[in-house]
């Protein structure tokens, strides 16, 4: 499969697992981020999908006095807090550390979990929808400060070993999106 198809296939596989998640068994299940709700995520397909590549992706990172999702970025997170804040982190995810990894991901052959992964966090943010109200601001101000804690940390590593960090530590942001989970 060349390029032209590997760019095609991430939004066809998005849109599949988009209306897939919107049929019946899977209602009722689903992430509560303060007041945005996100319906038709299964976390254990999550969880899976990490598992299958977890030994893989964290061989190659050689850097273990770096930790990126630092605890004052993922603790005592306010439920108002968590919307704002898994956005930032989901949105800087796809679109700096899965988007650069893709090739990687071929290369280790953990393409299959990857993209489930990836296109489960493409649902989830795009059902996340946080308010914008003025009353709010303090709140997305702090999300925003937690996620500069990480983002700075992130930047401080060489550009691919801080992709194999972050993408090594996603044990770390299932974890903390467990405690929003529901069934």
């Amino acid at each position: 499969m060349g390029p032209p198809m590997q760019k095609a296939a991430l939004p066809c596989l998005s849109l599949i697992l988009l209306i897939w998640s919107q049929g019946p068994g899977v209602q009722g299940q689903g992430f509560q981020f303060g007041p945005c709700r996100v319906e038709g995520v299964v976390l254990q397909e999550l969880w899976q999908a990490f598992w299958a590549m977890k030994d893989i992706v964290q061989a190659q990172d050689n850097i273990m006095n770096v930790r990126l999702l630092r605890r004052e970025v993922l603790q005592n997170v306010s439920d108002a807090e968590s919307c704002y804040l898994v956005r930032a982190l989901l949105n800087f995810y796809l679109n700096t550390v899965f988007k650069n990894y893709h090739k990687k991901a071929t290369e280790l052959r953990i393409l299959k979990s990857f993209s489930t992964l990836a296109n489960n966090f493409i649902v989830i943010l795009s059902k996340l929808q946080p308010s914008q109200e003025n009353e709010m601001f303090s709140i997305r101000e702090s999300a925003r400060r937690r996620f500069l804690l990480f983002q700075r940390a992130f930047k401080k590593l060489d550009k691919e070993a801080a992709q194999i960090k972050a993408f090594g530590e996603v044990d770390f942001l299932l974890t903390w999106m467990q405690r929003f989970y529901q069934l």
